[in-house]
């Protein structure tokens, strides 16, 4: 068994043996408000309508689904749109990831394990390594992979058909894929932040799912504090659930909702402290930038990556921050957020943070 089968199997028996836990527990709620079908999907339109065109194309000629690669930031559905094209082709869904698959024997052990019509779904799949995605191109291709056996003298090269198989991969970091895999995916779809509106119909279908009582304003304050993105929302769901349970009736609206995320330290866009931080950082140490993403992270003492995948494009998308060749910069709207104002709160002012 490879290590990512390892992996995955041990967290499935995790997922069935302690429903107490509380990080079971919020993971099994996270899968069970994942819609099942592409009926159920909501937002993405042009990629849901692209791929589903492409695994019902497949399904009527019996073909296997070209491979295919989603891009973009986290929590946008990735691996939610992986199960639901598994579910569609009536295939099995092998989940791995990028960095469970360290050595190459790992992949070779994965794909030679792989029936007709797999999804093999490898998330973070930017993070293998060089050695490792050499065994894919062959495999992906040609659905055979070419590895040597023994050492030396005894050195003997083995060509192992495979099964035809779908490879799903995801990544947050597409640019970091080289071109030759990047080149074999037949299909490529980049997530982009979800609306308002559609965050909003997510509310309301996580909300029936989980018994919530919550009106047409409540999902709205969620939804809108939830920064483009479903996972955050259904998280967010979560933690206003408990607070009106606790401090009121268990019913949620607007007034319930907005006093739930001023306690989880969510503000009226949708910021949490990390944003602020940040934000706070580069408009009041750094002045406004411009500053780099290095001594950023430095300052703020976080990782560097947790910054640009988690942090940034968000605040690029609202407008708050710009990447300029010397680096990041607050705009005047960043600025207007924090209450700053820009030249004057320099490492010894005095803004205020919402």
């Amino acid at each position: 068994m490879t290590a990512g089968e390892q992996a995955q199997e041990e967290r499935a028996r995790q997922l069935a043996e302690n429903p107490a836990d509380p990080v079971v527990a919020e993971e099994r709620m996270a899968r069970d408000l994942r819609p099942r079908h592409f009926r159920d999907y909501v937002g993405q339109k042009a990629v849901v309508d692209s791929i589903s065109i492409a695994v019902l194309a497949a399904r009527k000629r019996g073909d296997t689904l070209d491979h295919a690669l989603f891009h973009g930031p986290p929590g946008l559905g990735k691996t939610t749109i992986a199960h639901i094209i598994a579910r569609e082709l009536d295939s099995t869904l092998v989940h791995t990831s990028g960095p469970a698959l360290e050595r190459p024997a790992d992949v070779v052990g994965l794909l030679s394990n792989l029936k007709t019509g797999d999804v093999l779904f490898i998330d973070e799949i930017h993070r293998l390594s060089h050695a490792v995605e050499e065994y894919l191109y062959s495999a992906m291709e040609d659905f055979r992979i070419d590895f040597m056996t023994g050492s030396g003298a005894f050195a003997k090269s083995i060509n192992l058909p495979l099964q035809p198989f779908t490879l799903i991969g995801s990544t947050t970091r597409a640019g970091m894929l080289s071109a030759p895999l990047r080149e074999r995916f037949g299909l490529s779809y980049h997530l982009d932040f979800y609306s308002t509106e559609e965050l909003t119909q997510i509310v309301t279908r996580s909300a029936g799912i989980l018994d919530v009582d919550i009106d047409s304003e409540g999902a709205f304050e969620i939804a809108r504090r939830s920064r483009g993105t479903p996972r955050i929302s259904n998280r967010l769901l979560r933690r206003v659930r408990d607070y009106a349970e606790v401090r009121h009736t268990g019913a949620v609206d607007k007034s319930v909702a907005s006093e739930a995320l001023g306690i989880e330290g969510v503000d009226s866009l949708g910021l949490d402290r990390l944003d602020r931080l940040y934000l706070t950082t580069l408009s009041k140490n750094y002045q406004g930038g411009p500053a780099g993403i290095q001594a950023l992270a430095a300052t703020i003492n976080e990782d560097q990556q947790t910054l640009e995948d988690v942090v940034e494009p968000f605040l690029l998308k609202i407008g708050f921050i710009v990447r300029t060749p010397q680096g990041r910069r607050t705009t005047p709207e960043g600025f207007e957020h924090l209450d700053l104002q820009p030249g004057l709160d320099g490492p010894a002012g005095q803004g205020t943070l919402l």
